[in-house]
């Protein structure tokens, strides 16, 4: 049995757009010229082929969830702030569910797929590296996408050695769903 993974997908970009439109009122997010170019389904894909390569041994079921929340600049600042005591926005927060130590019943642990946590990207942020790195949203989002998984996973950069291992298996990632990041 091969390894599988529920993603929930949390457009907020997209959400707070149709909410304007439909009531007029001033919407908490900075505007955006489009939503997430990536659907659900895709994202799940996606997430599904990236766990069957990392092959995390976590589970004993091989079963997995995940949080991916596509949000504006404001709300992941108000994050970052509260979170990492760093009062700015960012492109990528990765939230472990595995960092935090809580009792596990085996029972529960052995028969439900395992939360790995949540990953919010900024897609304001996302679509400017995306044109500064002259490539699609999609490569951007999917490039800060694999990032974050990788921190659910338990990888860290506290130097420049693990910061190239971390990119090159983003990389790596990115290939496996015929996506390059060839600026990077």
């Amino acid at each position: 049995m091969g390894i599988s993974v529920e993603v929930c997908v949390q457009d907020c970009i997209f959400e707070a757009q149709n909410h304007k439109m439909l009531v007029g009122s001033d919407c908490a997010l900075d505007p955006l010229p489009s939503s997430c170019p990536i659907t659900e389904a895709v994202w799940s894909e996606w997430f599904q082929q990236w766990l069957e390569i990392m092959q995390p041994s976590l589970s004993p079921l091989q079963a997995y969830e995940l949080s991916l929340r596509l949000t504006g600049d404001r709300e992941i600042q108000t994050l970052n702030a509260q979170y990492r005591h760093q009062d700015k926005s960012t492109d990528v927060l990765a939230f472990a569910a595995l960092e935090v130590s809580s009792p596990q019943n085996d029972e529960v642990f052995e028969s439900q797929p395992l939360y790995l946590g949540d990953i919010i990207i900024s897609v304001e942020t996302a679509q400017q590296q995306a044109n500064s790195q002259n490539h699609s949203l999609s490569v951007e989002l999917s490039w800060l996408a694999t990032h974050g998984l990788l921190h659910l996973l338990g990888w860290d950069h506290p130097d420049e050695e693990s910061l190239s291992q971390m990119l090159a298996k983003q990389q790596f990632l990115l290939n496996t769903v015929g996506l390059s990041s060839k600026n990077r």
